[in-house]
């Protein structure tokens, strides 16, 4: 099989209009407008669904960890100011409550391990991401970067989040981020390229 290419950077125009659309739900709901409440909940679901995956260690507990952050979200809607994208403030919101998550159950670091940490996202994970197949390549990828240089890589390159928000949300500077985002797509296209060698090593053996 052809080794995929590394995905590009998230187009910026898409995820703007994005999180001006949720931004402005936000700011509605918060107002009391209940069809805004859902619009928010709907656009930002799924992007919950994969932070919270990729930092919790325990697959089954990733749905009511969602939960709990538009619960969070909600109950908290009153001192959102839209200073900030709804999309920051909400996986800013979702962070917590996986941290909580381990206070509560003791658990040891708040990364996972890489056999639950590929299972969760996959779980969550919209099929069809460019240039991979249903990320599963993807999956196997990310799973072996460090842990901070794959958050950084899955915020800015797969969420779109802005490098400055990747950064308010990881609790670093920003050229943090952006040193971390390029070492991590270092480290993808050398894995790439070690697995296109492998294919054509494969492909030029000679039948048994």
């Amino acid at each position: 099989m052809i080794a995929p290419a590394v995905p590009k950077p998230a187009a910026s125009h898409g995820s703007t209009s994005l999180d001006e659309s949720t931004t402005a739900w936000a700011l509605a709901a918060r107002a009391g407008d209940t069809a805004a409440v859902e619009h928010f909940v709907r656009a930002l679901h799924r992007d919950v669904l994969r932070y919270v995956a990729h930092l919790c260690a325990d697959p089954q507990a990733v749905d009511d960890l969602a939960q709990d952050t538009f619960l969070r979200a909600l109950g908290s809607l009153h001192r959102f100011e839209g200073r900030s994208s709804a999309r920051s403030w909400l996986l800013a919101i979702a962070r917590r409550a996986v941290i909580d998550g381990y206070r509560r159950a003791s658990a040891r670091p708040r990364l996972s391990d890489v056999p639950d940490w590929q299972l969760a996202v996959e779980n969550a994970q919209p099929r069809g991401l460019p240039g991979f197949d249903d990320g599963v390549v993807l999956l196997d990828l990310l799973g072996s970067l460090p842990d901070e240089r794959r958050e950084a890589f899955v915020l800015t390159q797969l969420l779109g989040l802005p490098y400055a928000e990747a950064a308010e949300l990881s609790d670093c500077p920003v050229g943090t981020v952006r040193s971390r985002v390029a070492r991590a797509r270092a480290t993808l296209l050398d894995l790439l390229d070690e697995s296109e060698e492998g294919t054509l090593s494969c492909s030029r053996a000679p039948n048994a």
